[in-house]
């Protein structure tokens, strides 16, 4: 839809999503649960009674069944939003594609607690509309490599890049212990983890899971702790968190795949206390997203980014 409906109260954040092909056939309410975390039920249902609309202006109801490519605007009230970084650095520039260096800490996408303070809008105010599309998901404390799209063209090409996984990704992870072996591979299907609290975890334990690989290579062990390069070959949600815990060496700082997901639910509630980052052992997951690899799909040139592993894992690491 094009218009702001005139119910809807000017204070209200307007939020797009486009419905992916992994998520064709859900409902309403469990899609905007799933793509808006930490709304309550009855939030979710206040949002769909009146506030959420198709392109054409319809009302989105709860029960509607979701088809892939369909485009849904949600209306709803801004949170009060915790702090978070508002910079971010440019990696690689042309008149296609945006490779920005995101900080740790600064969520990507509007979420029920941050509006204001995400990538999304930071891009919104240094390029202005239409504002470079986010190809992919990067947690909000993994720092890194987020890739961006100027124009349709280019979001259709990268998506489409991504879904076919003609684009190499590399992650750096401070991780507990040593993997034995050093270098190999986790293959082990994801799907949603039902004994945890927590909705959006993940869990290797279904079978009928999706299929799921990562590659790793052990850089460095020292300390009781190894600095591990990843590769995902597949691009589940949490997957390299929930692969390497999986096998017993979650991610330093990892309150949610760590070893007591309760550390994530009380970080809901209080933020990190230093108490919780003493448990966790650091103040956010220490997960990078270190390099991406493509051919540019318009120019066919090579493209390679990097971005230097930040200075917390640095020190966390003992550099």
């Amino acid at each position: 839809m094009t218009e702001r409906p005139e119910h809807v109260e000017p204070e209200f954040m307007e939020l797009t999503f486009v419905v992916a092909r992994e998520f064709s056939g859900w409902r309403a309410d469990r899609y905007v649960a799933h793509r808006i975390p930490r709304l309550s039920r009855t939030r979710v249902q206040r949002i769909l009674k009146d506030h959420a609309f198709d392109e054409a202006g319809l009302a989105v109801k709860a029960n509607r069944v979701l088809r892939a490519g369909e485009r849904i605007t949600v209306y709803k009230r801004p949170p009060d939003e915790p702090d978070a970084p508002r910079t971010f650095g440019v990696l690689c520039e042309d008149e296609w594609l945006l490779a920005v260096d995101k900080p740790p800490c600064l969520p990507v996408h509007p979420s029920a607690r941050y509006y204001k303070n995400t990538l999304t809008t930071l891009l919104e105010e240094r390029y202005g509309k239409p504002r470079p599309v986010i190809t992919h998901r990067l947690d909000s404390e993994t720092s890194g490599i987020v890739l961006c799209a100027k124009g349709i063209d280019a979001e259709r090409a990268l998506k489409r890049m991504f879904a076919d996984r003609k684009i190499s990704k590399t992650y750096l992870a401070v991780i507990a212990g040593a993997l034995d072996p050093p270098d190999g591979r986790i293959e082990a299907p994801l799907a949603h983890d039902d004994a945890s609290a927590i909705y959006v975890k993940m869990g290797c334990g279904n079978p009928d899971g999706l299929p799921s690989l990562t590659e790793y290579r052990t850089k460095e062990v020292r300390g009781g702790r190894s600095l591990v390069e990843l590769h995902p070959r597949t691009g589940r949600q949490h997957q390299i968190r929930a692969h390497l815990a999986h096998v017993g060496h979650p991610v330093v700082g990892d309150k949610m795949y760590g070893p007591d997901e309760s550390l994530f639910l009380e970080y809901l509630e209080t933020g990190p206390t230093d108490d919780i980052v003493r448990r966790a052992g650091h103040r956010r997951h220490a997960l990078h997203a270190a390099e991406l690899e493509l051919v540019h799909p318009f120019t066919k040139e090579p493209v390679r980014v990097v971005s230097p592993l930040p200075q917390d894992i640095v020190e966390l690491f003992g550099g």
